[in-house]
């Protein structure tokens, strides 16, 4: 076994960070555990550090699932705790006094005493707020919301501050379109439909937090212009055989089931987690697309209206199991299997009307779109952890292998008609779509406490990216098939960056700092093989980036009662995968998909300042600037509608929002969120110079009723007006929805939620800047549900203490990156 010595030098080394020999200050640590009067481990309490001086607050935090706590990196001093939870009376310590002498202390057995102050028989247990907010990111708490219950995460993040979600599964953070999505800190390596739907299959019973960053320090890739949104799964940290599992029906118009399984077996030196869910998932969508083609004197020259019904039915299973062998208690070993199966069905029932300039009826042409789709994906993880001591000092590395693979069969049958209802032509298209990708990670990060307070981290990241799609089409007309090879393409594409960061933070009394660089180069290489009528085309990209962030928090008073907060940070968006692959993808006759091999990255600065008032109230105003923002754009071409991304030139996002929780009564709380945001672009485009500006409004409020008896229900709303973002102009809309929930047990619990209570989630916009063209289009999908969840958590820990208890819950929780 390699010696602290050997790993530390061997760290410093990997991270390329010449580190000078210094003494280090004595530092000390103060940690707990909590029970209630049932001597059960007291889970989601909130503990606060306190100067025993003047009872100033100088940290908080959460007690984890075992009741315990812990605050690192203190100094020498006279410190109390106080516990405090909803419906219990507040615990507050004697004074504990830290040296030389006694530079650590553990407090075993805290007791919170139910408050003997009822209300009507209300019972109140401890709950963590929907919100928390840290320096550098806002944290949701994703149990928190009970119409959260038999959702998926896609649904969990609509609900989420400042997050929107659009019917075609974009999502946005404040505006601004970017977000790189991570689950459990790690990317999921998708886009488009592709990440829709993978979200989709995840129940929110297997999620614990949602990480939202709009600017996120150094350690995190620098992709993402808008941020990143980092989706936490739960994973077991007690001792013994427990777990849960929840089932839940979605009935809408058509009939959905999500489904999860998760346990954990810990003893002795090994830890065993499996995470498992099944997801039936049925659905529809009915568009409306309406468009009017006019002449050169603006006058109508022809009309198309069409409507489209897409029919969509599959299941899908997702698997996460792994096992930590603990060496030692500074030392772990871990290893993940991840997978996940889907299979689905979508069947488009297609009618367009073609109309003269009075609108007389031309022709009419009649659809039946099928598109049969197998996807899967697997992945392996092995990650280390090593502390060298208590006081932050540490080591980690994650080796990472991601595989992804997807048959997507499509079969068109096209017919067109005459006005008297008379045949035209009729002719099928089919195409085989086969896609690979294969992800190659590997990763280091060093911790290291300095003195004066200061903490450095840095770290050294590698990926490599290797995706092989083909498209091969075929026309048959009148019995005879030939192969389509305009639509028909092999697309190889490849790309390595390589990434080295380094973070330092330091949190005084008043003021906390943290100041982040980050390093990374992209090399790229796409090849397009050429067919009987394409020749081949290539294309190779060499780029190389530097990222910083800055987050300052000032505290205006010794209760920390009023925080100003300021942020900084530069990002980068490089363009999809398959955005890169020049080919082109019916979606009917009338419409195409067609890759843009010319996309260049993208790159954002953004600064925000924020205002925050006792923990509760945020108030932040934020600014950004991107050039070359990859966005859809719209082209008519002789009738014929092209989506295809593209670069615009420069974009301008001005933002002020507005985050609190109140708290009513004993029985009521709300959750309230507002925003405003003006969104300006300038760019050439097809029809010219593009220069848009338009403002837009979203608020959302979720109002938590304690009903007593073990009883609880939830109402929520929220309300976006008018978008006009490039050349796309998106009609307000809103919803509002509701839940209750009975606790039967305490490890039992029933929940009803109904969402989009009057059908008022339709989405409805308008395309501009199309030549001699107007268009618009309505959207209806299945969003009016009635969802029933059942939840029961099973198994009992063994009394023996976890491993690294008094090392902190927090340290207990990242021993293995999952």
């Amino acid at each position: 076994m390699m010696t602290k010595k050997i790993l530390a030098i061997l760290a410093i080394g990997i991270c390329i960070v010449p580190i000078a020999t210094f003494a280090q200050q004595t530092e000390a640590s103060i940690s707990g555990q909590i029970r209630d009067t049932e001597n059960k481990t007291f889970d989601l309490a909130t503990v606060a550090l306190l100067n025993a001086k003047d009872s100033v607050v100088l940290k908080s935090t959460f007690t984890e699932s075992d009741g315990k706590f812990s605050f690192n990196q203190l100094k020498a001093g006279d410190y109390q705790i106080k516990v405090s939870a909803m419906g219990y009376t507040s615990y507050k310590s004697e004074v504990i006094t830290l040296n030389t002498a006694q530079p650590s202390f553990f407090i075993p057995n805290i007791k919170l005493i139910p408050s003997s102050n009822s209300l009507n028989q209300v019972n109140i247990t401890g709950k963590k707020s929907f919100i928390e907010r840290k320096i550098d990111r806002v944290i949701v708490n994703v149990d928190a919301l009970i119409s959260n219950t038999g959702s998926t995460a896609l649904e969990v993040l609509e609900k989420s501050p400042g997050v929107q979600v659009d019917q075609n599964g974009t999502i946005t953070l404040k505006g601004k379109q970017g977000v790189l999505v991570l689950i459990d800190d790690k990317p999921t390596y998708l886009s488009g439909a592709d990440l829709e739907n993978y979200l989709k299959s995840l129940p929110s019973s297997s999620l614990e937090q949602i990480e939202i960053m709009t600017n996120p320090p150094a350690k995190y890739d620098a992709a993402g212009n808008a941020g990143v949104i980092n989706i936490k799964t739960k994973k077991g940290n007690l001792k013994g055989f427990n777990g849960g599992f929840n089932l839940s029906l979605n009935q809408g118009q058509k009939t959905k089931t999500l489904n999860s399984l998760n346990f954990n077996l810990r003893n002795n030196k090994f830890n065993y987690f499996v995470n498992f869910s099944y997801n039936y998932n049925t659905g529809f969508s009915d568009l409306d697309i309406n468009r009017t083609y006019k002449n050169a004197d603006n006058s109508p020259k022809s009309y198309f209206n069409q409507n489209s019904y897409f029919d969509r039915h599959g299941n899908s299973l997702n698997t996460k199991a792994g096992a930590d062998y603990y060496q030692s208690d500074n030392t772990t070993w871990g290893i993940l299997v991840s997978g996940m199966s889907r299979a689905s069905t979508q069947i488009n029932n297609n009618s367009s009307n073609l109309l003269n300039s009075v609108q007389q009826l031309d022709s009419v042409i009649k659809a039946k779109n099928i598109d049969i789709i197998d996807f899967s994906n697997g992945g392996i993880n092995l990650n280390y952890r090593h502390q060298f001591d208590k006081k932050g000092h540490g080591i980690t590395a994650d080796a990472d292998y991601l595989a992804y693979r997807n048959k997507t069969k499509q079969t068109y049958y096209n017919s067109s008609f005459f006005a008297n209802g008379s045949l035209k032509s009729e002719d099928v298209l089919t195409g085989y779509l086969p896609g690979n990708i294969d992800i190659y990670s590997m990763k280091t990060d060093y911790s290291l406490p300095l003195k004066s307070e200061w903490k450095l981290t840095t770290g050294l990241k590698t990926s490599y990216t290797k995706t092989d799609n083909t498209a091969d089409y075929a026309y048959t007309i009148n019995e005879i098939t030939k192969p389509d090879f305009d639509k028909s393409n092999h697309f190889i594409y490849k790309e390595h960056i390589s990434a080295a960061y380094l973070n330092l933070n330091r949190e005084m009394k008043k003021i906390s700092v943290q100041l982040g660089l980050r390093l990374e180069n992209t090399f790229s290489d796409g090849h397009q093989l050429g067919n009987a009528m394409k020749p081949d085309s290539a294309f190779k990209r060499n780029y190389t980036g530097l990222f910083p962030t800055v987050y300052v928090l000032y505290k205006l008073d010794t209760a920390a009662n009023n925080q100003i907060g300021l942020n900084y940070g530069r990002r980068i968006d490089r363009p999809y995968y398959q955005d890169l692959n020049p080919f082109i993808s019916p979606l009917d006759k009338f419409t195409f998909y067609v890759g843009n091999p010319f996309l260049r990255p993208s790159y954002t600065q953004s600064i925000e300042l924020s205002h925050t008032y006792k923990n509760k109230y945020t108030t932040t105003i934020s600014y950004s600037k991107s050039r070359d923002e990859v966005n859809e754009t719209i082209e008519i071409l002789n009738g014929t509608y092209y989506s295809r991304p593209g670069n615009i030139g420069k974009k301008k996002v001005k933002s002020i929002s507005f985050n609190g929780t109140f708290d009513a009564a004993r029985w009521l709380s709300l959750d309230f969120y507002a925003e405003v945001t003006n969104i300006k672009t300038v760019s050439d485009f097809y029809t010219g110079k593009l220069n848009t500006s338009g403002t837009f409004c979203f608020t959302s409020a979720n109002a938590k009723f304690a009903l007593g008896k073990d009883w609880d229900a939830e109402l929520s709303g929220n309300y976006r007006n008018r978008i006009i973002d490039v050349q796309f102009e998106l009609k307000s809309i809103w919803q509002a929805s509701t839940a209750i929930q009975k606790k039967l047990s305490p490890s039992t619990t029933l929940k009803l939620a109904i969402n989009d209570l009057f059908y008022s989630r339709i989405n409805r916009g308008v395309i501009n800047n199309l030549t001699q063209t107007d268009a618009n289009w309505t959207n209806k999908g299945d969003s009016r549900t009635a969802v029933l969840s059942f939840n029961y958590r099973f198994g009992k820990a063994f009394s023996t203490p976890a491993k690294h208890g008094e090392s902190g819950a927090e340290s207990e929780k990242n021993r293995v990156k999952n």
